[in-house]
């Protein structure tokens, strides 16, 4: 395991790069120029000069390796230079965003908690819902559970993030007025009354998300248990006299687990991009809405770097599922 982990780590380096070589030619010959937001009344030569100052005097071939670079070396340099106070990185040019001026990492450290407060708290909350049901839906196939089951899948399916989000703004926080329409960034978590207010302002932004999630995996999930409930080794567990709940909870579930594994690791990244839309709403100031700032003013080393590490979190996420496969089924090798 250990060596395929790491023959998987060397081939991802290729891939990376390639992913990141596209998107920066998508950049590059998207329509856009960061100098367009800046006022008519500089004159050329000084807007020429602030385009040098930007980088955008030099052409691709220069800019992509440069940009390799500093993600890969120099802002690594940084980060172990604040952990361990040494001077590896010793003044060296970071990825610096158009718009803010400020290194691109550091302004993506700011925005990243309240991203996590929100994505990561509405992927549990929808995979700890959509595993029970659906391993009950396919135990109690065709019963008014599983139907219900499945109409709740068909509604995170067919609503998009943009309609229910607005949707539950209208209810819970116009007519009821129980919820806050507007997620407030600046609140502290210091005391009881203000972890309930996080609380009470995180619910709607995880109901959005969670509820695709939950449809995803439940549908997975209820396939999945089906196909494996139907098979020998469970007449033969069943026939051996074991109880009901090891045969399913044991055997079918483990089993069933495998190809499951796949839609929730693959879903993380997913769901940051649903949380661009869901950031948009609820005014979460996170990655999402970064993002879509970055994009409208063509901050291209901010966008370039946001986008390159979700390709990242997707290719550890394949590479993350792949080793669990091996460990939920001992039958899978990778010699």
């Amino acid at each position: 395991m250990l060596t395929y982990t790491i023959r998987r780590l060397l081939l991802s380096i290729p891939t990376l790069i390639f992913i990141a070589f596209v998107i920066f030619m998508l950049l590059e010959l998207a329509p856009g120029d960061p100098m367009a937001s800046m006022p008519l009344s500089i004159p050329p030569e000084v807007r020429q000069q602030m385009r040098e100052a930007l980088g955008l005097g030099e052409p691709w071939w220069i800019r992509f390796p440069l940009w390799l670079n500093q993600f890969f070396i120099v802002e690594p340099q940084y980060w172990i230079d604040a952990a361990f106070d040494t001077n590896f990185a010793d003044g060296a040019q970071r990825i610096i965003s158009f718009q803010s001026r400020s290194p691109v990492f550091e302004v993506i450290a700011q925005r990243l908690p309240q991203t996590l407060w929100v994505v990561a708290m509405s992927y549990v909350v929808g995979v700890l819902i959509a595993l029970p049901i659906g391993i009950i839906s396919a135990y109690k196939q065709y019963s008014v559970f599983d139907n219900a089951g499945t109409f709740v899948s068909m509604i995170g399916f067919s609503v998009p993030p943009f309609f229910s989000g607005v949707l539950l703004i209208v209810i819970f926080s116009v007519q009821l007025q129980w919820l806050p329409s507007i997620y407030d960034t600046t609140l502290v978590v210091n005391s009881w009354d203000s972890f309930k207010q996080q609380l009470l302002q995180m619910i709607m932004p995880v109901m959005v998300l969670a509820l695709q999630t939950t449809a995803q995996v439940s549908r997975y999930m209820r396939a999945s248990m089906l196909d494996n409930l139907s098979q020998d080794y469970v007449r033969t567990a069943r026939a051996k006299g074991m109880s009901e709940s090891v045969v399913v909870m044991k055997h079918v579930l483990r089993n069933s687990m495998i190809p499951v594994v796949t839609v929730i690791a693959l879903g993380i990244p997913s769901i940051f991009g649903g949380a661009i839309i869901t950031e948009q709403i609820f005014k979460v100031n996170g990655l999402g809405q970064l993002l879509i700032i970055a994009l409208q003013g063509s901050d291209i080393p901010m966008v370039m770097t946001i986008t390159f590490l979700l390709a990242v979190l997707i290719v550890m996420m394949n590479l993350i599922a792949d080793i669990l496969y091996g460990i939920l089924d001992p039958r899978i090798r990778y010699d």
